[in-house]
């Protein structure tokens, strides 16, 4: 099980607790990429790296981090030979510890397959990626129907599974175990993960969420969602926004700039995962062009503005639970004004998602095709 970013942690945790259940030997592998929001985030599931790679390094471009994830883990399939590789979604490492994979020969399940945006640059790298992994992988565990219909469209047909979306089961998690003050859930959660500056700035005002750091946007996409997000509490002022910002300084920099002097705004570093999904679920509205978002704000009931051209999961888009509107300033503070506005509008939205992606029990399905085909017996 090989893993190197927050997200790839949250959505393999479920997989790796079935394992468990299911006593199906595993080792947990960590690149190193997202360092001390993985630990976090394992953390709170139980989860110790078995083998860190440490493969990161500051500044690495792209084609470093693909060559050294090649190396850093062929070495190690060579060293131990697993009967198979779990990666998931669509980074430059899931692509690097594919391609290591495939030069030797071991078999790869690909979790959350056949997401596709059919555009190659949007997003960038990661629409590229995920397609060259599902040419090579054998498990394509996908989370829609839609998904597997992608990759059918591919030549693509043998060894698919719709499982649904791990991150539902991660997310049920958390919520019981914040119900029941961690004891037994399967994950580690205080009753309320929120406090200090963030729980005193909020207090009981209704507030926007947003987070931004796609590579696209970099270039002025960024500033003009973080302008938006200021004319929308010019026009509120009862109303507060948190806007988590991305460790790299490229994605931070324009948010601090446009919203550092405005006493409704709080800009954040990354939160710890818990407390991320309890300010998500209570928030009026997200403004985000995160992936994880797109299925995590359905799920709980949150409308989403996506700042995206394109996505590669329509379904949210289709059922109405999360709506495409670019970086375009004028156009994201005139949706997130009108939803914020209109409750029926905000209530059809919040309604619409809420079973898109799964009913919690996709690495129960993941792991039992895994123990089908990998166990003696």
């Amino acid at each position: 099980m090989l893993l190197g970013t927050r997200p790839e942690a949250i959505k393999l945790a479920p997989v790796i607790l079935a394992c468990r259940a299911a006593r199906l030997p595993i080792a947990v592998i960590g690149t190193g990429q997202h360092l001390e929001l993985v630990d976090q985030a394992l953390e709170l599931f139980d989860i110790e790296l078995d083998q860190d790679l440490e493969l990161m390094r500051p500044g690495q471009s792209i084609d470093h981090i693909l060559a050294g994830t090649i190396r850093g883990v062929g070495e190690l399939l060579d060293e131990y030979r697993p009967r198979a590789i779990v990666i998931q979604g669509d980074t430059t490492s899931t692509l690097g510890a594919a391609l290591a994979a495939f030069h030797r020969g071991i078999p790869i399940a690909h979790v959350e397959a056949g997401l596709r945006s059919h555009d190659i640059g949007l997003p960038f790298p990661e629409e590229m990626n995920r397609r060259a992994v599902s040419i090579v992988a054998r498990w394509h565990f996908a989370p829609t129907r839609r998904a597997a219909e992608n990759l059918a469209a591919e030549g693509i047909r043998d060894e698919v599974h719709v499982v649904g979306n791990t991150v539902v089961d991660a997310l049920a998690l958390i919520t019981r175990s914040r119900a029941g003050a961690g004891t037994g859930a399967g994950a580690r959660a205080e009753a309320d993960p929120v406090r200090g500056d963030i729980a005193a700035f909020l207090g009981d005002a209704p507030f926007v969420l947003a987070t931004a750091h796609r590579r696209e946007s970099w270039q002025g996409g960024i500033e003009q969602v973080a302008l938006a997000v200021r004319d929308v509490l010019e026009e509120l002022p009862d109303h507060r926004a948190l806007f988590v910002t991305h460790p790299n300084p490229v994605a931070r920099a324009p948010v601090v700039a446009a919203l550092g002097d405005q006493p409704g705004a709080l800009v954040s570093t990354a939160l710890p995962y818990a407390a991320f999904v309890a300010l998500l679920g209570r928030c009026r509205l997200a403004i985000s062009d995160s992936g994880g978002v797109q299925e995590e704000a359905p799920t709980l009931g949150i409308p989403l503005l996506v700042t995206r051209a394109r996505t590669e999961r329509p379904e949210g888009v289709e059922a109405g639970a999360v709506e495409l509107v670019g970086t375009d300033r004028a156009a994201i503070r005139r949706r997130a004004l009108e939803l914020l506005g209109d409750p029926q509008a905000h209530a059809a939205m919040a309604r619409a998602g809420r079973s898109l992606y799964g009913d919690g029990r996709s690495g129960e399905r993941i792991v039992h095709v895994l123990a089908d085909a990998l166990l003696p017996g």
